[in-house]
């Protein structure tokens, strides 16, 4: 899992539909006619798809929008071998040079890069790149580079015959403190990352909710996951992937104080006692964390005012993905944080959740 998951949907207001309500009707009519102008990727599944894909319609909760197949595989997911979204052709002119920008910086992740250098090869100047780039991929060309180098630890500590030090530097970290610096395997060190949870015990169990189905996963310290979804298959398979090692015990008895407190949180209520948390995370992370759970229900913020509030102003991308690397939805109430024009922007389990959320702690 990516730690910059979002998506490029964003609220728009009550008078109109939102550029993400028209993608998704392109993708239910399968209108190949808006083929190039966005890709849709199914959490579930791992999977892109050009809007005309004849596959299995996927529910409209498990789905993200992206720019661009850059984008997507930024995130973490892979082209559809049914449509090939990766063939598609836009009519944007400056795709094209986006495109060998991403190229080059995928082959060349593990030597240092800098915008100069990126800019030359895709034949635009610094700032256009930085402008086109952003526009197309949904992300600069920094924070790609981040991911590119993120997926490449990632699966090179999945692979038993890789040390660590090959990983760190095959990925291009250069150093193992850039590891701990960057967190490439969200709250977890790499050591447990590659130990997938080995040697401990998690229970789960999974029960209705007004958002949907709801997953709690706990330890004997406190929750280490919450997740929202529509089907118990695809939450559970998260959980197993995030803890491959572990061993998985479903006891809904156990669990149920927490999972009648976190129902609880769905409707807009706050439990009446805080939940215990079994949660890896580097102490920036746990600034965020803290911050987001003073902001009181129904009130939001902006990424920028919580790094004025944890007075790391600069920090604004470190605080996105903070946020995007939290394990555990509501107890974490990351859908309180929103774009600084107002836009929901994205929330891992779903912008309408979101909207749900706030809704209802409003009300």
């Amino acid at each position: 899992m990516l730690n910059l998951v979002m998506s490029s949907s964003s609220s728009s207001g009550v008078a109109r539909p939102d550029a993400a309500d028209t993608r998704w009707q392109a993708v239910v009519a399968r209108d190949r006619s808006r083929a190039g102008e966005f890709v849709y990727a199914v959490r579930s599944t791992r999977i892109y798809c050009q809007p005309g894909c004849a596959s299995r319609r996927p529910l409209r909760t498990s789905v993200d929008f992206f720019p661009s197949p850059e984008a997507a595989e930024a995130h973490g997911f892979r082209a559809c071998k049914r449509c090939r979204p990766r063939l598609l052709r836009s009519a944007d002119p400056a795709l094209a040079a986006v495109r060998r920008a991403c190229a080059f910086i995928t082959a060349h992740a593990e030597a240092p890069l800098d915008l100069a250098r990126i800019a030359a090869h895709a034949g635009l100047s610094r700032f256009h790149l930085q402008r086109t780039f952003t526009r197309l991929v949904g992300l600069s060309p920094k924070v790609y580079l981040e991911a590119v180098r993120a997926l490449r630890f990632r699966e090179g500590l999945r692979n038993a015959k890789r040390t660590l030090a090959a990983a760190v530097y095959e990925a291009g970290y250069g150093s193992s403190s850039r590891v701990y610096e960057r967190k490439p395997t969200g709250g977890m060190t790499p050591g447990d990352y590659r130990a997938g949870g080995k040697g401990l015990v998690v229970r789960w169990a999974v029960t209705d909710c007004v958002l949907g189905r709801l997953l709690v996963a706990g330890t004997a310290q406190g929750v280490c996951a919450v997740k929202l979804g529509e089907a118990d298959a695809p939450l559970l398979a998260e959980l197993q992937k995030e803890f491959p090692r572990a061993t998985l015990e479903p006891n809904a008895a156990a669990l149920r104080p927490w999972t009648r407190a976190l129902r609880t949180c769905t409707e807009g209520r706050v439990p009446d006692e805080a939940l215990p948390l079994d949660v890896r995370g580097t102490a920036f992370q746990w600034q965020v964390w803290r911050y987001l759970q003073s902001i009181p229900p129904g009130e939001t913020r902006t990424y920028s005012e919580v790094a004025k509030g944890i007075r790391r102003a600069s920090a604004v991308r470190a605080v996105a993905r903070a946020c995007a690397t939290n394990q555990v939805a509501l107890v974490v109430p990351c859908h309180r944080v929103i774009g600084k024009d107002g836009s929901l922007t994205g929330y891992r389990w779903g912008v309408e959740r979101k909207a749900a959320l706030l809704k209802a702690e409003r009300r």
